[in-house]
Formats: structure tokens, sequence, C-alpha cells
């Protein structure tokens, strides 16, 4: 589970203060208008299923490590980020030419975006170019959730990759020249969806990353797994008998309130 809620307005004026929050009140993630990433309150819960025949999206690994030595607080770490990708990809005994999406931490940072593109693009360099891979970030349409981002990208790439799609990036017009050279650079085809596309396939493999601000970056690997088709035998076909109910009136309640 993951709650975040907003109480304390000292807390956003710290960051406003710090230049850590964007003046527009928007989150352009990967976008040229980054100017940087807007808070936001959310609250997931997922629960979790050991089976021997899973059925439905299946969490095939996990990885958490740390951000390690950095220029600042908000530069991120681009090769600590490499590394943990390779460590999730391994715990899922997982290549990297079998991702098709990708949910990033990216929030809207001038800095930060560029540097996670990069370490995508480098982690996952070995992929086919002939295969896409969709990279986004749900932060451009809830903003940033903190204590809460991890459940909400997953919650996010669930629902995506259950429907064999890849979400659009919310905001993005145009790409930042930074992030559009680091994809410049990737032996393989990766793409910034703008509109819901199609993946390839009637399963998905994705990942899911979350960085928090203490230097602490998890990622998981999920995957689509198709349930078996149920075949019904013919002597056991079921039947329904459509039944007809009643409509009750409610009764009139009267509520003392105020003395009236």
């Amino acid at each position: 589970a993951g709650v975040n809620m907003m109480f304390v307005p000292a807390t956003l004026d710290g960051y406003a203060v710090a230049g850590l929050t964007s003046p527009s009140g928007k989150a352009f993630v990967f976008d040229a208008r980054a100017d940087g990433f807007i808070r936001g309150e959310g609250c997931g819960t997922a629960a979790l299923q050991a089976t021997a025949n899973p059925a439905g999206c299946l969490i095939a690994g996990s990885a958490v490590r740390q951000d390690g030595r950095s220029a600042s607080l908000t530069a991120p770490n681009g090769r600590a980020q490499q590394l943990l990708l390779s460590a999730v990809l391994a715990d899922a005994s997982m290549e990297a030419a079998q991702l098709d999406v990708v949910e990033a931490a990216a929030n809207g940072s001038k800095l930060g975006d560029p540097i996670e593109v990069g370490a995508v693009v480098t982690a996952l360099k070995e992929r086919p170019r002939s295969e896409s891979l969709h990279i986004g970030s749900v932060k451009a349409n809830i903003g940033h959730t903190e204590s809460a981002s991890g459940m909400m990208g997953l919650a996010k790439q669930l629902c995506a990759m259950r429907r064999t799609l890849a979400a659009p990036n919310a905001q993005l017009t145009a790409v930042a020249e930074h992030v559009a050279s680091a994809l410049r650079g990737a032996q393989s085809a990766c793409t910034l969806p703008l509109q819901v596309t199609a993946a390839p396939g009637a399963s998905l493999n994705g990942t899911a990353s979350s960085f928090g601000l203490g230097g602490t970056i998890a990622s998981a690997v999920l995957r689509t797994v198709t349930a078996p088709e149920v075949k019904v035998p013919a002597s056991g076909v079921l039947s329904y008998r459509r039944r007809g109910f009643v409509w009750r009136l409610p009764l009139r309640v009267h509520v003392a309130w105020r003395g009236a």
C-alpha cells in the first residue's frame, strides 16, 4: 500500500522556495517546457497472492538499491539507475529484449528526466531495433504523489498491461532536447507514446520504478499471463432463469435538526 495526503502548506512552500516545483502547476514530463514537478495526493493498495498457476498480472522480480553519490540532492545517479534495471531483470530471469513498456519515475525535472531516460536506454541497449520500447510516467497526469508514487506507477502500469496497451504521456508536445538526445543514442527503438498504443502480442512485460528523495531506488518487473481457456462440457452447460423483483418505495424518515 502507498498513501500520500497533503495537510501542511509549509512543505509545499519549502519545495517552491527551493525551485523544485513547477510555477505553471503542471508536470511537463519529458517535455521541453519541463520546469519542476507538482505535488499530488494518492492512495493505492495491491493484493498479492502466491500461486502455482498465475493468471492476470504477475510480479516476476523486484530490486531495491541506493542512488549513492551524486552531484546534489536533485541530481540523480544515472549509473545507479542502470544497475537497478539490470538487477531487476536478473531477479526476474528476463532479458532486456523481452521488455515492452517502462513506467518511469520521471516527474518533470529538467535534469532528472533526461538522466533516467539515458539510464533506461543504456541498461536496455541489447534490445533488437525492430521492437519498440514504450516509456511513460503517470506523474504527468496526477503529479508526484511522493510516498504513494510507486503504487500509482504500479497501478497505471497494471491497468495498461492488462489491456495490452501503452498509455500516452500527458502534457507532452515537444520532447526536451536532452531527452531526445538520449533516445537517439538507443540501439533499439524507444518511444514516448502520445496516444494509447496497442502493444504487439497477447501478453506484455514491463517495469515500474520509483525513486525516493532519500536516495532509495526501487523497480519491479511485471508480466501479464493469459489465463487458460476453460472449456465447459456439453453436458454441463449452464442455464439461467430470469426473475423479476418488486421495486420497494423508500420509507420517509423525519430527522430532527437544530430543533426543527
